[in-house]
């Protein structure tokens, strides 16, 4: 008995831990980041679906690209008040238009530095402005990727970050349309790009280099995404937001701001194969080099005349015969993480571990195939919150004989409860010796005190899969359920102390308890008045106060798992109940109810 009031004590610390932790640093958390996108939501509804060019004179920043060969922009300060049809108005520009994206490149640098992301608002309202992903580096929200060359003394100047690339008149980007661009370097060497890209979210960048020069010339490709501004982040163990590459043999890397801040420029060791960006929540912009090549790799944090961040690459320098050419191709993603987008692209191009971009956890192994399941799912049933409804009912499938188990020892547990009464009473306060009792009798009576827990503790990686998957994935965002649940990934809106709407005034957000917590909270309370009330004054309350302490905490949770977490609870009432009488043994349900109206009764 006492090992079970300190396993009940522990359980209890843990839940005031997290409640501690949820009202002290979360609901305050949630706050600043609705009013981060309200602000992102003003700003963007100023600056939405416009078209142009903008013109970046290049600093004198040393260390700025990989080998400090080429500068970068970013001794340039933002025009403070520039909006983002006076960036690109500044410069020659190529337009892009595809199903998922708009924008323009800037032939200045042949920079993507201006990018729409079609299919994506700001929040839930359709009419809301869509996503910008790219922006010219004149803004403060300056975000852009590029893919220059590198050249030695005697081979002339290479196309960087200040180059004016020639384009024919009237080139627009599509699908079904590549641009060509070139660069004479006035020294015998000639630079032909060609730019295409796909229905979807990446840039192919083909280069071709003439010599018609009389002697060898030696090039390298380099490759940069840039950020001038630190985004407001999540902050939360579950997701990475930062620098992000996959580099060879070292495999995965995950960069915070802070991290980099702290050590301004990480080098990585030379690979021929891998990746490297700056990844969001559910938008990403990265850099794959040509494959098979050495490239050198670093994730840095530049000061000098403007703060940025930014993830490139150098590949080794290749010697061009005179007379002769050479070609390389890069590829950059700039858009949305869905999966079976990322998931396409490694298998299409052999890109090493791109579906690590998605930050699916270490429990990798169960985060991915549950939402493959919810996946396939949702496109039978055209509903993400249905398809979680038969996520729980395929998981409790698949562990049904284990749980089936579980509830069959509890019920046995039950029928023996009278025996060991009689222990209590006849040992007294010798817990050595009800020890000893307690446990010939489960010898005896075949029964394992600790299978109870099994569908506790199964639940528990299936939940937190769930939550992950609820929380990366951006087919997740914005996905409706039914009625006021216009969006599975964020909390449900509604509160019971406004009356769910009725009352008109905010709710302060730790008071947001909306009408699925509620039925979690009720599913929970009735799950536990399954069971027999516990003796001991501390479990006792414990078990009363549990569902209305998780009610609360699971409030700011995402609807889809709170709507998971109430559906698995009231199968599990109906698994156990059935269970327990098939096994003889009585359901305290009824009786703890009435219980507790009895001494509501009395008190009053």
């Amino acid at each position: 008995m006492e090992n079970n009031r300190n396993y009940f004590v522990a359980i209890l610390l843990s839940v005031l831990v997290l409640i501690a932790w949820q009202f002290l640093y979360v609901t305050p958390k949630i706050e600043r980041e609705r009013e981060a996108a309200e602000m992102l939501r003003e700003q963007q509804a100023a600056t939405q679906d416009v078209a142009g060019a903008d013109t970046v004179t290049p600093g004198t920043v040393d260390g700025s690209a990989p080998g400090g060969e080429s500068a970068l922009p970013g001794s340039l300060a933002p025009q403070a008040g520039l909006s983002l049809e006076d960036a690109l108005a500044q410069s020659e520009r190529i337009v892009i238009d595809t199903p998922s994206l708009s924008g323009s490149i800037n032939l200045t640098g042949a920079r993507i530095d201006d990018l729409l992301l079609k299919e994506y608002h700001v929040d839930v309202d359709p009419e809301s402005p869509r996503i910008q992903l790219f922006s010219p580096a004149q803004q403060d929200n300056g975000y852009f990727a590029e893919v220059g060359f590198i050249t030695d003394a005697q081979s002339g100047p290479a196309p960087g970050p200040d180059t004016v690339w020639s384009a024919e008149p009237g080139q627009q980007l599509t699908p079904d349309s590549p641009v060509t661009l070139t660069y004479d370097n006035g020294s015998g060497l000639v630079f032909t790009r060609t730019i295409s890209v796909d229905e979807h979210y990446l840039f192919r960048f083909e280069d071709t280099i003439a010599n018609s020069s009389e002697q060898t010339a030696s090039v390298a490709g380099y490759g940069r995404v840039t950020r001038f501004y630190r985004p407001d982040t999540e902050g939360i163990y579950v997701l990475h937001e930062g620098l992000i590459g996959v580099i060879g043999e070292e495999g995965l890397k995950e960069i915070d701001y802070s991290d980099v801040e702290e050590t301004p420029i990480l080098p990585q060791p030379k690979a021929t194969a891998g990746w490297m960006g700056i990844t969001d929540k559910y938008w990403a912009a990265a850099l794959v080099p040509p494959q098979g090549a050495g490239f050198d790799t670093r994730f840095a944090y530049f000061t000098d005349g403007r703060t940025r961040y930014q993830a490139d690459f150098k590949t080794d320098a290749q010697a061009i015969t005179s007379g002769s050419s050479a070609t390389t191709t890069t590829l950059v993603f700039a858009g949305a993480k869905e999966v079976p987008v990322i998931d396409g692209y490694e298998e299409q191009f052999g890109i090493l571990n791109f579906d690590l971009m998605i930050d699916w956890g270490w429990f990798y192994f169960i985060t991915k195939p549950m939402f493959w399941l919810i996946d396939y799912l949702f496109r039978l049933f055209g509903n993400f919150g249905v398809a979680i409804l038969a996520t729980t009912v395929v998981v409790k499938l698949i562990f049904f004989p284990l749980a089936n188990k579980s509830y069959v020892s509890m019920a046995n547990m039950k029928k023996v409860q009278p025996k060991l009464e009689e222990l209590k009473a006849k040992h007294g306060d010798d817990r050595m010796a009800l020890q000893q009792g307690m446990m010939e009798l489960y010898k005896k009576e075949k029964i394992n005190p600790v299978a109870g827990c099994w569908p506790v503790l199964l639940q528990i990686p299936v939940f937190f899969a769930l939550y992950k998957v609820l929380y990366v994935t951006i087919e997740m965002r914005h996905a409706p359920f039914f009625g006021w649940i216009q969006d599975l990934s964020a909390p449900d809106p509604t509160s019971l102390f406004n009356l769910f709407g009725l009352l008109p005034y905010d709710v302060p957000s730790f008071l947001m308890i909306g009408i699925w917590p509620l039925i979690m909270g009720i599913t929970m309370f009735l799950q536990m008045r399954m069971n027999p009330t516990p003796p001991d004054p501390t479990q006792a309350m414990i078990f009363t106060w549990m569902p209305v302490v998780f009610t609360f905490m699971l409030a700011t949770f995402p609807a889809g798992l709170v709507i998971y977490w109430a559906w698995n609870n009231t199968l599990s009432i109906v698994q156990q109940g059935f269970i327990m009488k098939r096994q003889g043994a009585k359901i305290e349900l009824w009786d703890n109810l009435a219980a507790m109206f009895k001494r509501k009764d009395k008190q009053t």
